[in-house]
């Protein structure tokens, strides 16, 4: 398959096995319309590739932080390998552009679509793990995750994105956000949630995911940002005038 090959290219790695990472780029959702055409699905190399990310993040975390307890070193880690955060990653090496997806899953925009993003992130990570042994996607997963890596944050950031919208928002006007499903769509074993979060009145953000929580926690990473950039717009008029 051409898209395993490009995205080799741009993993940067001497693939020695590149069957492995034409199964990492199939959805189930291709398999079902072309049964003929890989060994298999992405899921199992995604069981597999959950462990190695979380294992790789976790020991560079556990090195460059020795000063933290379990409770913020386990923060510092969700923060990285949340379904935000891999897809982040994926996005760096444009994994979306690779995938094999069902016609109907690429018309539901799964491409972009974080969770999915996420899902095939790990099923490389276990594919480059079969292929190229521990030591070579660890160091892959560390490279590609060095900006997160190196950049300390202060542990009141590393609240879940719904935690820190809510003190916002009780901080500021004593509301509280309300989080409304816009849809449900696809099978039941592949649902795919659609929510909005609103916060005094006003739509701030919408996020989608497998799941009410992962999909609501996207609209609040979204209702933040929102936030943020209105802060900094209203800082940067008052500055002008």
């Amino acid at each position: 398959m051409g898209s395993a090959a490009a995205l080799a290219r741009r993993l940067g790695l001497r693939i020695r096995d590149p069957d492995l990472l034409d199964q990492a780029l199939v959805h189930s959702s291709y398999l079902h319309e072309h049964p003929e055409a890989a060994r298999g699905h992405n899921e199992r190399l995604e069981f597999l590739g959950d462990a190695v990310v979380n294992l790789a993040i976790s020991e560079v975390l556990f090195e460059r932080h020795p000063g933290d307890d379990e409770g913020l070193l386990s923060a510092r880690r969700a923060a990285i390998v949340s379904t935000i955060g891999l897809s982040r990653l994926a996005g760096r090496v444009e994994l979306g552009d690779s995938l094999l997806l069902g016609e109907g899953e690429a018309a539901r925009g799964g491409r972009r679509r974080p969770s999915l993003l996420a899902s095939a992130f790990e099923a490389v990570a276990g594919a480059l793990y079969l292929d190229l042994g521990w030591r070579a996607t660890r160091d892959w997963v560390v490279r590609l995750a060095a900006p997160e890596l190196e950049h300390i944050a202060p542990a009141g950031s590393l609240k879940s994105p719904k935690s820190r919208l809510q003190e916002h928002t009780q901080r500021t006007s004593g509301g509280r956000p309300t989080y409304r499903v816009l849809d449900a769509s696809g099978p039941d074993h592949e649902k795919v949630f659609r929510i909005e979060v609103e916060v005094d009145g006003v739509v701030l953000g919408r996020g989608e995911g497998p799941s009410r929580r992962i999909a609501e926690t996207a609209a609040a990473t979204q209702a933040l940002e929102a936030l943020r950039a209105r802060d900094i717009g209203g800082s940067s008029s008052a500055a002008g005038e």
